[in-house]
């Protein structure tokens, strides 16, 4: 394999995992969005959702310019588990910190994602897309984390 076709195949794999990854962020941010009782936090869960819609686009376009046109839509096992795990909370009702609890696991697995992605050899266009979702990730994790600590205080 040529160094190129090593570093298209990289990229692909790279790109997957965090389409993957989003869209689980995508669903549980929605998911969970639905059960909260704060209507600001609501609002934002709703808002996050459809960043990471938009997140998978941006990533999804890049795959289609590189000649992929076959992208994998499901998200990952510990996704799905992890959205019963917190549909089950709220409906046993566990009300908003253990809902933010969940969101913020979520968010712990997409800033590793988005960590193991930027340690590929990435071209640089794709890695500065990449770092900058990054940052809105890490933003988001901080959020989600502050309100649920918030609400342990209270």
């Amino acid at each position: 394999m040529s160094t190129d076709a090593g570093r298209q195949h990289e990229m692909r794999l790279a790109l997957n995992e965090l389409i993957s990854t989003l869209l689980d962020s995508q669903k549980g941010f929605a998911e969970i969005g639905e059960h909260l009782k704060d209507e600001t936090l609501k609002r934002y869960f709703l808002a996050e959702s459809l960043k990471r819609a938009s997140f998978r686009g941006d990533l999804e376009e890049i795959l289609h310019q590189n000649g992929v046109h076959d992208i994998k839509e499901s998200g990952t096992a510990v996704g799905t588990l992890r959205r019963a795990w917190g549909d089950l909370k709220a409906k046993l009702g566990g009300g908003d910190h253990a809902l933010l609890e969940t969101a913020e696991r979520g968010e712990d697995e997409a800033k590793k994602a988005y960590a193991d992605a930027l340690d590929q050899d990435l071209p640089l266009p794709v890695r500065q897309l990449i770092a900058e979702q990054q940052a809105h990730i890490l933003t988001a994790h901080d959020f989600v984390r502050n309100h649920r600590d918030s609400l342990a205080t209270k």
